[in-house]
């Protein structure tokens, strides 16, 4: 999960194949200089998009959310980092909708802060935006990531655009992979697939730890884990295994060699291209046959 490690990381390393410097990325615009970053999808569908708003018992969310122009489509909740909602996670959404799903990405902060939270082009490795990050991260927990997963979910189900038939999927990046635990708990009859990458606090030895809620789930999952994350906490990817094992589901789970935390998201200065196409094309694999 982003610490100051993270942040550490952001300063000592940039990856080759992420050639958009800060400035760059302010010029551009956000949405321009991102869309220069994730390769096209082939044979992509037209999709539409809003801003939209979800009620919740505890407030009033802000969201994204995009989806192929006509027909009906498995829906998809994206879950951001800790950074939160900004021009990355919609472009990233953008882009799986592209692909056939309707895609919804929330702000986790909603109860305390508007997205976006942080400065267009800010990095965790900033110590300001750590500032602003580590205390809204304090107010989550297990509790409000399950009444937050239950009024997604339904947002989605109410959209004209999701195919009820089908089953959702769910993904999330950093924090957003013990989230991504807790909503296929919550909802184990609507939820058929659930990707993690660089995913933080999903096993560990608290007693509300996420891996502990597996024997409810009846999701398939991947877990895409950066390499540098593996070296500080290698126990956490056995007490997965051992859970999705013994609970008789499908789970991928595996180590992304020459990646560090935050890899897979394109404006973090360790955006590994290369390895987060392939957990990128691994998602579509999972989405494809479980929903």
């Amino acid at each position: 999960m982003c610490d100051e490690h993270t942040a550490e990381d952001g300063q000592r390393f940039s990856n080759q194949n992420f050639q958009l410097t800060r400035r760059r990325f302010v010029q551009l615009g956000a949405g321009a200089a991102l869309a220069m970053v994730l390769p096209a999808v082939a044979d992509a569908n037209k999709v539409v998009h809003r801003e939209v708003a979800i009620t919740t018992p505890d407030g009033e969310a802000e969201g994204y959310f995009v989806h192929p122009e006509s027909g009906r489509h498995p829906g998809v909740l994206m879950w951001p980092d800790a950074l939160g909602l900004r021009p990355a996670f919609r472009a990233m959404a953008k882009r799986l909708a592209e692909s056939g799903y309707a895609v919804l990405v929330i702000n986790p902060y909603y109860r305390t802060a508007r997205a976006p939270v942080i400065p267009e082009g800010a990095t965790f490795s900033d110590p300001g935006v750590r500032d602003i990050v580590m205390p809204l991260m304090g107010t989550l927990n297990a509790e409000t990531q399950v009444v937050d997963a239950r009024a997604f979910v339904a947002f989605l189900d109410g959209q004209d655009a999701v195919d009820t038939e089908r089953k959702i999927g769910t993904m999330g990046y950093c924090m957003g992979g013990a989230m991504v635990m807790r909503t296929v708990a919550a909802e184990p009859q609507r939820i058929g697939a659930g990707a993690t990458f660089h995913g933080g606090g999903m096993a560990t030895d608290k007693s509300d730890s996420p891996h502990l809620l597996v024997p409810t789930m009846t999701a398939h999952f991947l877990v895409a884990i950066a390499a540098d994350d593996d070296e500080r906490d290698p126990r956490a990817k056995e007490l997965l295994r051992e859970a999705f094992d013994r609970a008789g589901l499908p789970a991928e789970i595996e180590v992304y060699q020459d990646t560090r935390h935050g890899w897979c998201v394109p404006d973090f200065p360790v955006y590994h291209e290369e390895q987060a196409e392939r957990a990128w094309s691994r998602t579509l694999a999972l989405f494809a046959g479980a929903l």
